[in-house]
């Protein structure tokens, strides 16, 4: 067998470049609605592309940026699924959630591994260490993009997201 060891700075980088890279396909997703789409769920379940980058926004800024950064954010989780969101540009919500994957991006890359081994708990989760909370954003991220991508169908969007 060959070295088993894993270097903690590519699983950081590559973690990293990860959640810069669901951003931007979130924003893409978004930039894709005219501003009369962005608030409409056109279906009878579930919500909008703008209340998904909302929520996104305010799970990232509570797990990463109050959970390990220390930020001090306090969520009100039925706020990002309100109407009071309705009616804010995809400017306004994309500058807040681009600024908040920045802030994750940053709070990753500064953890060393004895600090992303420390424990962290979520009331429920099998997460056990910040390293998890991480791995659980950048999954949480991803299932939100498959919504938003049934949405933009729904909206009567046809692309092939694998080409981008």
């Amino acid at each position: 067998m060959g070295d088993d060891n894993i270097d903690l700075l590519a699983v950081q980088g590559q973690l990293a470049d990860y959640f810069v890279h669901l951003g931007n396909r979130i924003e893409k997703l978004t930039r894709t609605l005219g501003p009369e789409q962005l608030w409409v769920n056109p279906l009878p379940f579930g919500n909008s592309v703008g209340n998904l980058v909302v929520h996104l926004t305010g799970s990232l800024s509570h797990f990463i940026g109050t959970g390990v950064a220390g930020s001090g954010y306090v969520r009100n989780r039925v706020a990002e699924f309100s109407d009071a969101s309705i009616g804010r540009t995809a400017d306004e919500i994309l500058t807040a959630f681009n600024a908040t994957v920045g802030m994750v991006v940053q709070t990753l890359r500064s953890q060393d591994g004895q600090v992303l081994g420390s424990p962290f708990a979520t009331g429920g989760s099998p997460v056990q260490n910040r390293f998890g909370i991480f791995l659980v954003c950048a999954g949480h991220m991803s299932n939100h993009i498959g919504q938003m991508v049934y949405l933009l169908h729904a909206h009567g969007y046809q692309f092939d997201e694998r080409s981008w």
